[in-house]
């Protein structure tokens, strides 16, 4: 009976010693437990923020957007504070100063268009007398068989003032010939004088090239 009660006292400090292992073994366990989730957060932040270039380089920033961001990383120094009337002057001054340019560059074109080669085939009108100024056009003759009547056709190619294309108009009048010099095909001056009739403002100046 005294050895049986004396195994059990032995056999004790080995129950403890092998309760007090696991709780050894258990305890770097746990910080590892805690590592391993947080590797996995801080591998998707940057799964989750790669998207955003992407995003800005589809969505273009406006012009307002882009002046903003242009602001807000500027590092020099500040400028003076300026109050609303300063910059309604300087409103002002830009939009005078840029009129002023738009002027001088209109007068510009205005000279290079002026010395550059006519682009319509009739040529500079006589001197008119001084007590009156008459118009002046060549064209071709469409029609001669009206007697003392001729139909002139006027082509006039001009460039368009702002656009600079090449514009073409056509338009038809009505010319007394009172010795039915013209036939059809020549090319002929007329003048405008008075109203010799219900569509006749023009009368025959001279041939300048017959029809061949």
């Amino acid at each position: 009976m005294q050895e049986e009660e004396q195994k059990p006292e032995q056999e004790q400090p080995e129950t403890d010693v092998a309760a007090d292992q696991p709780a050894a073994d258990e305890a770097p366990a746990e910080p590892s437990a805690s590592e391993a989730p947080d590797q996995p957060a801080a591998d998707q932040a940057p799964a989750e923020q790669a998207p955003a270039p992407a995003q800005a380089d589809q969505e273009p920033l406006t012009p307002k957007q882009a002046r903003k961001l242009e602001r807000s990383s500027f590092t020099g120094p500040a400028g003076p504070e300026r109050t609303p009337a300063d910059r309604d002057r300087e409103r002002r001054d830009a939009r005078s100063r840029k009129a002023a340019e738009r002027r001088r560059w209109r007068a510009k074109r205005r000279e290079r268009s002026d010395g550059a080669a006519p682009m319509t085939p009739e040529p500079a009108p006589e001197a008119p007398q001084a007590s009156e100024a008459r118009k002046v056009r060549r064209g071709i003759v469409v029609s001669a068989k009206p007697d003392k009547t001729i139909t002139v056709r006027i082509d006039v190619m001009r460039s368009h003032p702002r656009y600079g294309k090449v514009v073409r108009n056509t338009s038809t009048l009505h010319a007394h010939d009172e010795r039915n010099q013209a036939t059809e095909g020549d090319v002929v001056r007329v003048v405008e004088c008075r109203p010799l009739s219900r569509t006749k403002r023009w009368r025959l100046l001279e041939v300048v090239e017959k029809a061949r």
